[in-house]
């Protein structure tokens, strides 16, 4: 079995919203390699407590780290210091024994007033986790996800909804065809994400896929803040960092493999 834990950048409002793209990040493993996956975030931390003096029980949000807000602020760290943390971040998770999927919602593309982001980012991530399961070969496979807590409730409809009819989009034409979620077992289950390492990390990387989209797509520049100091290339490297737990094949069309809807 797969646990699957989530987290996302931007707001899922449409047609009204703050941010021209949704991200949902997406990162699974075995259960079996839970225990081993906890305690390396967790002595990494501590890390990075030595190395820079971010206390172990501080959440890493990485847009308010980067932007130098509360409450990060009171570190005091430089700016190199703050790349150098993500840095450093990027590459231990890739040591990491899981996968990620990142999708991002475009909302410039979207045509029909009643697209529901979050419905369509889900319904997405969860195809390509039991896609990634291979239930042809592994017909036994399972998973079970676990969130922040703000939208569970819209997340368990999509996740109900989707185990009993799911229309996928076709590669190969227009059309769609029907194959319901066979794989998933329970609704989405709440965690603040303070008390989660790997909802943390899926924040990290849900943010850095943002500003990749966000500058790879010509949908708007960067925070004001972050753009005195960060650079799409510098985004690009850490995202890079990551190759070896990205799931490439969730997208052929995106060097970093993330899906992007509505085409």
């Amino acid at each position: 079995m797969r646990i699957v834990y989530c987290d996302e950048s931007g707001d899922d409002g449409y047609p009204d919203y703050s941010s021209p793209i949704f991200v949902l990040t997406t990162i699974y493993l075995h259960y079996l390699n839970w225990k081993d996956t906890y305690q390396a975030i967790s002595s990494f931390r501590k890390e990075l407590k030595v190395k820079y003096g971010l206390p172990v029980k501080t959440e890493m949000h990485v847009k308010p780290f980067l932007l130098d807000k509360n409450p990060y602020r009171s570190f005091n760290f430089s700016q190199q210091v703050r790349k150098e943390i993500i840095a450093d971040y990027c590459k231990f998770i890739n040591t990491l024994n899981l996968k990620i999927i990142n999708v991002a919602i475009i909302k410039a593309n979207i045509v029909q007033s009643d697209y529901d982001v979050l419905d369509k980012a889900l319904t997405y991530s969860i195809q390509r986790v039991e896609n990634d399961l291979n239930l042809s070969v592994n017909p036994e496979e399972r998973f079970m996800m676990i969130t922040d807590q703000g939208r569970v409730g819209k997340m368990t409809k999509t996740a109900r909804k989707i185990q009993q009819i799911n229309y996928i989009p076709s590669q190969f034409s227009s059309g769609s065809y029907r194959q319901e979620i066979k794989s998933m077992i329970e609704d989405p289950l709440p965690k603040d994400s303070k008390e989660s390492y790997l909802i943390q990390c899926c924040d990290l990387v849900s943010y850095l896929a943002y500003l990749y989209v966000l500058k790879n797509k010509n949908l708007g520049d960067f925070p004001n803040r972050l753009k005195s100091y960060l650079s799409i290339e510098e985004v690009e490297y850490y995202l890079s960092s990551l190759s070896s737990v990205l799931n490439l094949n969730a997208s052929r069309a995106d060097k970093f493999g993330i899906v992007m809807y509505p085409k």
